[in-house]
This record gives C-alpha cells, sequence and structure tokens, in this order.
C-alpha cells in the first residue's frame, strides 16, 4: 500500500464525520431490520423478507461527498498534492480509494448489524424462509452499493468542491427529482445510480433490471464519475 493512499486512509477513518456516518449507516440499517420485519406485518414472499437487510447507500455517497469536498473547502487538497510529490490526478484517486475502503468496513459493520437483527424477527414469518446463500446475496449487494455509492461521492465532492451545493443538489435529486421521474418512466429512474443502488440493496423490487444488471449500472456510473473528477482535477486549478 502507498504512503498516499495510507495518509487518505489515515484521514477517512479519523474524522468526526466519518464516525457520524457510520453511526447513521448502522442504525439505518437496525431500523429498517426492525420496521420491515417487525412492523410490516407478514412477509410471506423471498423478496420482501429481503428488505429487512437493505441499506442505505445515499448516507456513503453523501460522506464521500462531503468528505472530498470538504479537502477544497478547508484547502488541504493543494498541501496534500505538494507533499506528496504527486500530480492532482493521482492524488485524488488515492482519495476515492480511501473512501471506498473505508466505505466497505463501514458497510461491513453495517450489513452485521442488520442481519443480527433481521433474522431473528423473520423467523415466525410465513412462506418460504431466507436461506444462506439468500441473505448472503443481499449483503453482497449492499457492500457493493456502500462501496459504489462512496466512490460515487467522493468523486462529485471533488468536482463540485464545495459541500453544501453537493449535498443540496444530491438531496433534492434523490428525494424529488427522481420519485417524478420514476412516476413518468419507471425504467428511466432504475437506470440512475440512486435507483439501481436500492436494487441493488433489496429495498426495492418488481423493477425492471435484474440485481446483475444493477450492480452493474451502479459500477458503470462509479467508474464514469472517477474518470472524470481525476481528469478534470488535472486540468484546473487546485487551489
Amino acid at each position: 500500500m502507498s504512503r498516499l493512499l495510507k495518509g487518505e486512509l489515515l484521514k477517512t477513518a479519523t474524522t468526526r464525520s466519518g464516525y457520524a456516518f457510520l453511526l447513521g449507516v448502522v442504525a439505518f440499517g437496525v431500523l429498517n431490520a426492525v420496521v420491515v420485519a417487525a412492523a410490516s406485518g407478514d412477509l410471506d414472499e423471498v423478496a420482501e423478507k429481503q428488505e429487512a437487510f437493505a441499506g442505505l447507500p445515499v448516507l456513503l455517497m453523501l460522506w464521500g461527498l462531503v468528505g472530498a469536498a470538504g479537502e477544497y473547502r478547508h484547502r488541504t487538497a493543494a498541501p496534500a498534492a505538494l507533499v506528496s510529490g504527486r500530480d492532482r490526478g493521482t492524488v485524488l484517486l488515492s482519495r476515492i480509494a480511501a473512501y471506498a475502503l473505508t466505505a466497505l468496513v463501514i458497510g461491513v459493520l453495517s450489513v452485521a448489524a442488520s442481519t443480527a437483527v433481521a433474522v431473528p424477527l423473520l423467523r415466525d414469518d410465513p412462506g418460504p424462509g431466507l436461506t444462506s446463500a439468500q441473505i448472503a446475496s443481499v449483503a453482497a449487494g449492499n457492500l457493493a452499493a456502500f462501496v459504489l455509492s462512496a466512490i460515487m461521492g467522493a468523486a462529485i465532492g471533488a468536482m463540485v468542491r464545495v459541500p453544501v451545493v453537493g449535498v443540496v443538489v444530491l438531496l433534492v435529486v434523490n428525494f424529488a427529482v427522481l420519485p417524478l421521474i420514476a412516476g413518468v418512466a419507471e425504467s428511466a429512474a432504475d437506470l440512475s445510480p440512486f435507483g439501481a443502488a436500492a436494487i441493488l440493496t433489496r429495498s426495492t423490487h418488481n423493477t425492471t433490471l435484474s440485481v446483475g444488471t444493477a450492480a452493474l449500472v451502479v459500477a458503470a456510473w462509479a467508474v464514469a464519475l472517477a474518470i472524470v473528477s481525476v481528469a478534470s482535477e488535472r486540468r484546473r486549478d487546485l487551489a
């Protein structure tokens, strides 16, 4: 592991905002498990039961956005590039990788917590029980969505550079614009990073995309945003 990546990992793992988002992601996972498994009545379909394990990847996107944009707000991005002696795009790429790795750790903790709560609560529900493979599939989907969402957030943050603006736009798109699009064309909403991530985490079902296709869609968005952000970082002033 390079010293540059170690330094970025240290920053992502020790900031107060990181701990706040960790608590938020885990708390949502537990709350969702309780609400879906215990307060939604009898669940007799596999897809309905899998919703009890769903996470909220948009929180990891917000975390990556706030953290990456904060580097410019607090004017720490320029010193990081100067001290490392590497070009600005490489520094940003290491930062994005650090958020991805830290998001994986957060995801593992969230999945473990939600699974520990959901499994016993679902035990007495009618219909077929979830197999270990089905639970593992949901867990893998959540982890993938968390990691890819953190990558997208960090990439967007590097391009926007203003945390408040990025957060407001992201929330408006996710909670206001996307539902309107879904009402007109569900397939278009499913192709967005938010809609595909929801399918990947199993927080929604009976959609126009399969879970596998949704994973490819989210990955494509993450790669595209990372490439654009690194390319734009190399072309503009870092200050």
